[in-house]
């Protein structure tokens, strides 16, 4: 059952218990609750099918909120990159663990200088961007271009708003350096998360997280 912590989570045995808890049965009612600050925690003991189908669904409908899979050793052979969690815990971990991987979740939650967007993390302070958890190597214009696409999810960005927002207005280059960069970004992100990018037609491009377009 996918379990919804406001700053912690105190199942199992009470190991959380300096931390607001909101327990929800289901990735719905997870996402229909509203909270400022938090982590989302997904219990996979019991499903693993399932846990991943919303670690999925959640991804893609909360605001960046990290999300922390707890999991059985036997069940992390199947954990993959489109699972989209930022950390996990094992299900025999004791209370020091879960708090400080809580603690740590939740620094990156607060921060207002990170920003997530499905399977892209972008940490604006140390200039970093990892994508299902394995950093990119981006130039600059590459990390200046995907922070703006994931800053604006789902959103359909013209080329010349693009070549104004990251290039700036005194940029006398065409369009196409546009094309020739989000061609550059893709391949970045690789078969699996190129999706994450997708073309409009005539228009410009969207970041999907739902990546399928």
């Amino acid at each position: 059952q996918p379990q919804r912590a406001s700053g912690g989570w105190r199942r199992p045995g009470d190991r959380i218990s300096n931390h607001n808890v909101h327990p929800v049965v289901g990735g719905d009612q997870a996402i229909a609750f509203r909270a400022s600050s938090g982590i989302l925690i997904v219990d996979a003991r019991s499903d693993l099918a399932a846990a991943r189908a919303t670690c999925q669904l959640l991804v893609n409908s909360t605001a960046g909120w990290p999300l922390l899979l707890l999991i059985p050793a036997s069940g992390l052979s199947v954990v993959a990159p489109d699972w989209h969690i930022q950390d996990f815990i094992l299900d025999d971990a004791g209370p020091a663990e879960f708090d400080a991987r809580i603690k740590l979740l939740m620094a990156t939650a607060s921060s207002g200088n990170v920003l997530s967007a499905g399977p892209v993390i972008i940490d604006e302070d140390a200039y970093v961007a990892t994508v299902g958890g394995q950093q990119l190597d981006l130039t600059y214009t590459e990390f200046e271009l995907l922070k703006y696409l994931v800053a604006h999810p789902g959103r359909v960005l013209t080329r010349e708003q693009l070549l104004s927002e990251v290039w700036g207005y005194d940029y006398f280059g065409g369009t196409r350096t546009v094309d020739v960069h989000i061609r550059r970004l893709r391949a970045k992100l690789g078969p699996e998360f190129d999706s994450c990018i997708g073309t409009v037609r005539n228009v410009g491009y969207r970041f999907a997280v739902d990546r399928q377009s």
